[in-house]
């Protein structure tokens, strides 16, 4: 059980992202294996919960294993053509029959209450409609696809007024065109087009894995982030590596940066075993899965009167331990514009200041923090090196520091140890004798 300390600690973790989410538009997809595997009763909470914070969800699903098994029972061939599948006539009366069945079956999970729990008098309320407008796709290789189809259009406007009606819209893999036919579609072709359409804030996957892996030595590493110039490359390096990825990657992978190409803020990749994932990929800061964007999530930028609260947490427990001088806020306030901080994901993790001394065409490095989960990750090496440069571009020509308790890591940076005869003037005239910090120089090659 966690103490009190922890549960405080924990719950204030989690509110800005409770403030952040209010209003947003997710898109969540899911395969039917998360149907027939039993494990949506869990993911129904998790919605629950979602809806109830704010949140406006928009579920997709598909109903691949249940064609599969719709096909076979009724012995009809399954082709595929560049893993698409081809849908004739009647092939499409086993997709309609399995999506159908899968349908009602997630409506009715999605309905059921929550006895025994605080959500026991919530319940959501599911809609349906025509909201998606389909094509056919036509011949591949020289086989005509038929009845297997691609997103057209998206009622937008449709699905928006029933998210302003507080209701979940379920969209289903078929699409329908304006002559009445209706197309199989695939799950991942209908989530990333109408998160497109809505703008959504988030497209999220459950996939068959933890998210998206890279070779890594003889291991594989899980990439919890990812932009969308990386995903391309990984994309392209999967096309040639002797050990393909994970289907589910395969196929929702490319979609998932044309969504964030065009305007989806973020897109996960999360698992769909684990209980608790998708609370845990959007509740925690290090997720749980793999997270793409279209930019870098890390930016180092000049830091802003709004930045001092951040700040103030940051360098505070430094302070109390002696390491760092401290700063009041007024202080602070009045030589923001000495400060950089390193942000990571909108949340500052790391601050740095320079203090010029143009006479002796000298810099000082101060008040240099960074967030306790990240210190091994090398922000402040990160941070450090854009102020080396920073300064290198101002023109003066050496960068100096002084510290109590942190010499190994400026040294191992390039600093080495000087006296304090070597600092400028009026920094001698500040030193502090009762701190006795040590002082440590670099040159700053041009």
């Amino acid at each position: 059980m966690k103490s009190d300390t922890e549960f405080i600690s924990w719950f204030r973790s989690v509110t800005p992202y409770i403030h952040g989410f209010r209003g947003k538009i997710f898109v969540i997809a899911f395969g039917g294996e998360v149907v027939s595997d039993g494990k949506f009763v869990e993911l129904v909470h998790d919605f629950n919960l979602l809806a109830s914070l704010g949140i406006r969800l928009v579920l997709v699903h598909g109903a691949r294993p249940q064609i599969e098994s719709q096909l076979q029972m009724e012995q009809q061939d399954i082709t595929y053509v560049q893993g698409k599948r081809v849908t004739d006539a009647a092939a499409l009366q086993c997709v309609k029959a399995a999506v159908g069945k899968v349908r009602v079956e997630i409506e009715a999970l999605l309905s059921m209450g929550l006895p025994n729990s605080p959500m026991a008098n919530s319940a959501i309320r599911v809609t349906s409609g025509n909201y998606v407008t389909a094509r056919p796709i036509g011949v591949l290789e020289g086989i005509d696809l038929q009845y297997t189809g691609e997103v057209r259009r998206v009622n937008t406007m449709a699905i928006l007024d029933q998210l302003e009606q507080g209701a979940i819209p379920l969209l289903s893999p078929l699409g329908y065109s304006p002559t009445g036919e209706i197309f199989n579609l695939t799950l991942e072709n209908i989530a990333a087009e109408v998160a497109i359409a809505l703008k959504a804030d988030k497209l999220i996957f459950l996939v068959n894995t933890e998210g998206i892996y890279q070779p890594s030595g003889d291991s594989e590493k899980l990439l919890q982030e990812m932009t969308v110039k990386q995903g391309k490359a990984l994309l392209a390096a999967m096309q040639t590596t002797a050990q393909p990825p994970d289907e589910d990657i395969q196929l929702y992978l490319p979609w998932v940066l044309q969504a964030c190409e065009q305007g989806v803020g973020r897109a996960h990749l999360i698992s769909r075993h684990v209980d608790g994932a998708l609370l845990m990929e959007l509740f925690t800061h290090e997720g749980i899965g793999s997270m793409i964007t279209r930019d870098p999530l890390q930016i180092i930028r000049q830091a802003e009167i709004e930045d001092i609260g951040a700040i103030l947490q940051l360098i505070e427990p430094l302070e109390n331990a002696g390491v760092l001088v401290r700063r009041s806020r007024e202080l602070l306030e009045m030589e923001i514009d000495r400060f950089t901080v390193l942000e990571h994901d909108n949340i500052i993790i790391a601050c740095a200041a320079l203090y010029p001394f143009p006479d002796d065409q000298a810099c000082e490095l101060a008040c240099l923090a960074v967030h306790p989960h990240y210190r091994k990750a090398g922000m402040g090496r990160i941070l450090i090196d854009h102020l080396e440069n920073q300064a290198r571009k101002r023109g003066y020509t050496r960068l100096f520091v002084l510290t109590t308790r942190t010499a190994h890591w400026f040294v191992e940076r390039g600093y080495s140890e000087t006296t304090l005869d070597q600092l400028p003037l009026p920094r001698q005239n500040l030193y502090n004798y009762q701190r006795r910090s040590k002082v440590f120089v670099k040159p700053l090659a041009v």
